[in-house]
Parts: structure tokens; sequence; C-alpha cells
């Protein structure tokens, strides 16, 4: 039998999330290698030291940019935290800084706006303005701890966001840890609120379903709470919709977490997943872009010749 289930594995028609990410270690791995920089000796991927994250960004614009960033919003007492892993070479936070933060140095983010609305979601128009790690403690009540960060949030004037959230090499989205500590048993509280951990310390994510329809479509009858396993993507659609703007997610089109198509035709994934279970009027709001689709907008435009090829070495594409 075990024999047979073996053999059976090898036709599943679909790619396997650990061979990607074996494949971007090598990439990472030989990245810093040919570059000279310090790795840990058993994960060469990943950088000697937290403070070597430098090193894994590729424009030092963009270093300097980031440095600014963090000393203005510490003056004025509002985080811009750097990941624990952002010396990683697979980090997302990496990623994304090495992708958009040169279009938001030079000011060209604009050659986005035919990936982002061929997607469907409306790209603001206009004069752009961007920033890292966007945060509204109003927004859920998150009084306490660290608050609902959006990896990039873009806007013209003042029209409503758009807000980008980067997937890199991740398997899934964060969960809820009130579930995962084993403080509740993953039933549906929208009946009974009062079983809701979050809810009664304040936090608005159940009034924020409610309020804009989430629970009006597929999720309706569901019995189990959908915040404990996809906790990060519904706070983050939520907070995009309480704010006015549209969400996106920046993906691999490599990681078959998110989305993949099968030897067979079949296609499955994450936001496939989530996507079809929101009703018909948010459809609009939410889409995801893959990297690719961005690099070859940027390769396209002829304007990022100095540090795109770079970027597709680094992530190995």
């Amino acid at each position: 039998m075990a024999s047979n289930s073996k053999e059976k594995a090898k036709t599943w028609p679909y790619p396997r999330h650990p061979h990607f990410v074996s494949e971007m270690r090598s990439a990472a791995a030989e990245w810093f290698a040919r570059h000279g920089h310090d790795t840990r000796t058993r994960t060469p991927y990943i950088l000697a030291q937290h403070g070597d994250w430098p090193y894994n960004i590729i424009m030092p614009q963009v270093v300097d940019y980031i440095r600014r960033d963090r000393n203005q919003r510490e003056a004025v007492k509002q985080g811009f935290p750097l990941h624990s892993y952002i010396h990683h070479g697979l980090s997302s936070q990496a990623m994304v800084f090495n992708l958009l933060g040169p279009l938001i140095v030079s000011g060209d983010l604009g050659l986005l706006d035919p990936v982002f609305s061929a997607q469907g979601v409306e790209w603001p128009k206009g004069a752009l303005t961007a920033c890292f790690e966007y945060e509204d403690r109003d927004v859920f009540n998150e009084d306490s701890g660290q608050p609902t960060s959006i990896d990039v949030a873009i806007q013209a004037g003042s029209a409503p966001f758009l807000f980008i959230e980067a997937k890199f090499t991740e398997n899934g989205f964060g969960g809820c840890s009130v579930f995962a500590s084993g403080d509740c048993d993953g039933r549906m509280p929208i009946h009974d609120l009062s079983t809701c951990y979050l809810h009664y310390i304040g936090r608005r994510y159940w009034e924020l379903m409610c309020k804009h329809g989430l629970l009006e479509g597929p999720l309706a009858g569901n019995c189990t709470c959908i915040l404990a396993t996809y906790y990060q993507f519904y706070r983050e659609l939520l907070f995009a919709l309480e704010l006015g703007g549209s969400f996106a997610l920046l993906v691999d089109e490599r990681n078959p977490a998110f989305q993949a198509e099968g030897a067979d035709g079949g296609r499955r994934g994450l936001m496939p997943f989530l996507t079809s279970l929101l009703p018909a009027s948010l459809q609009s709001r939410v889409t995801y872009v893959t990297i690719q689709q961005v690099v070859d907008a940027i390769e396209r435009s002829g304007r990022h010749d100095e540090w795109i090829g770079e970027f597709r070495k680094k992530y190995g594409m």
C-alpha cells in the first residue's frame, strides 16, 4: 500500500509548495554568495545578522528611503516595524521593498496602472503617494499591541487607497492566535458574540464583517469561524473596505498555496477559494496580481533596467 501511495503521489497534477520553497532558497543563497554577503552556515539563504538587512535590498536608494521613513515615524511615535526576518532571503517584506520600492522612490508607480486595472481593481488616478506598512488603530479599535498593518498603501489625493499585501513563499494567511492557543473552539460566533474573545475585548472584526456584508454570501451558513484559519485575509480586506479602498494580494505565480493550475486543467489555491466566498457586490474590491506581471510591466517600460534584471536573478525568475 505504501509503495502504491508513493507512486500515486508522483502523479498529483498540482505543483507542490515545498518544491517552490526549495528553489527559492537556492536562488537566495546563490545571490548572497555572488555579492559576497555573510550568511548563516546552515541556512545560506539567510544573512548572518538581523542588522544586515540592507544587504537584502537591491537598490541603496530604497534602503535610504526606508531608513528616513522609519526615523520620521519614530519621531512622532508611529511605528514602522521591520519584520523579524527582514534579513531572510525569502522575506516577503524585503521582496516588496525590492519590487515596489524603486518605483516609489522614482515616482513611477503609475506604470502599474494597466497591471492592476486588468485585474478589475480601480487604480488611483492622479498624482500618487505611497507608503509601506500602513496602519490605523481606529479601524478595528486596536488600542494595544501591534495593529493591523498592510504592506503598501497607494493613494491619489484624498481618493480611496489601494492596499497591497505581498506574499512570496508563505503557505497561507495567518490564523487567529486565540484559536491557535486553544482558547477558542472555532465555532462561528456571529449568533453569540460573547463567545469571541477578540469581540469581548473590543475589536470590531465581527461588527465590520456584518457592516460590509461579508456574511451575506456563501459564509452565511458557515458553522465554523472563518477567522480561525483565514484571520489575516479577512482582517486586511475589512481594513480596506472600511477605509473605502480596494485590496490586492501580490503573489508569486509559482507559489501553489495561493493559486495553482494542475496538469489536468484544474484550478485551485487560497485566492480563488477565498474570493469565491465573498458576496458578488465585493468582488470588484479585491483581487490578486502576480509578481511576474509587475516585473514584466516594469521591463516593458524600459525605465528601470539598472535593477529589474537583478531582481529576476535574486528571485530565481
